[in-house]
């Protein structure tokens, strides 16, 4: 007996199709603040936390629900938390997470929808529950508001990352401000220890005594060998944070700022 195909190779695939569908007026942020896939709706900021997962279990089910505890009550979160999984899962959590109020969101294939079609003579949706919407209120049914304290910080870029990859490269706060020292590094040829302070962000690592990703040179910092290619991590973003050079850089230097080459004393 023939094998039934997978909607889905992999958890990132799955994401992709997702992603695929969202309607206008929300923003998906890859990898983002622990989440495969956190959305932000672009009226008001109402966030959406997303795990997702191939097979509807208890795992996934687990990394999308609140940490217990005094100390959680008042972490950073979204207004609702999902599970996104493929439409051909079994329901069998369905009331498992009604009770403890997670929304699975059933994910179709392209071949799924065809096959409906064919079938039934309508063409279903890519995903369902459809977006909790801002006018029209929400369905008591499908979404549960957590009610955060605060909601997730989110990134001054949205991530060029492939959601729900098994090891994926975020785009953390650090890492925009790493990027940051890399541009000036490029455009001007050197850093200071100022231009840290400005982008507020430690020093330390970058320094010999640290990772070695620069090397002192007659008072200035340059580039050694072992500096991390930020732009061949984050293409899209790299290039969004050069082009906003100008509402972030640091202060010119003023006055003397390398120290003058050594010269050679002439034999006598």
């Amino acid at each position: 007996m023939a094998k039934t195909p997978k909607p889905f190779e992999t958890e990132a695939a799955l994401c992709a199709r997702f992603l695929s569908a969202l309607p206008d007026g929300w923003t998906a942020y890859p990898e983002t603040a622990g989440w495969d896939i956190l959305l932000a709706r672009n009226a008001d900021g109402f966030q959406i936390g997303i795990e997702a997962k191939l097979r509807l279990n208890t795992e996934v089910i687990s990394q999308a629900i609140e940490e217990y505890g005094a100390f959680s009550a008042t972490r950073p979160g979204p207004d609702c938390r999902a599970v996104l999984v493929p439409a051909c899962e079994p329901g069998g959590f369905g009331r498992i997470c009604e009770y403890i109020g997670l929304t699975i969101i059933y994910v179709r294939s392209e071949a799924e929808i065809e096959q409906t079609r064919k079938r039934h003579y309508y063409k279903p949706k890519v995903f369902e529950p459809g977006l909790p919407e801002l006018l029209h209120g929400r369905n008591e049914q499908e979404w549960y508001e957590w009610a955060p304290a605060s909601r997730h910080k989110l990134p001054d870029y949205v991530p060029d990352v492939v959601a729900g990859s098994p090891s994926p490269i975020q785009l953390t706060s650090w890492k925009i401000g790493a990027i940051k020292i890399a541009i000036i590094l490029e455009k001007r040829g050197f850093l200071l220890r100022s231009d840290f302070k400005h982008i507020n962000i430690d020093h330390r690592r970058w320094l010999p005594s640290g990772n070695g990703w620069l090397v002192l040179d007659r008072g200035a910092y340059r580039a050694s060998m072992g500096f991390p290619d930020f732009k061949a991590q984050h293409p899209r973003v790299y290039g969004e944070i050069a082009a906003d050079y100008d509402k972030w850089k640091p202060a010119d230097p003023v006055g003397p700022l390398l120290l003058p080459e050594p010269k050679q004393e002439p034999l006598i």
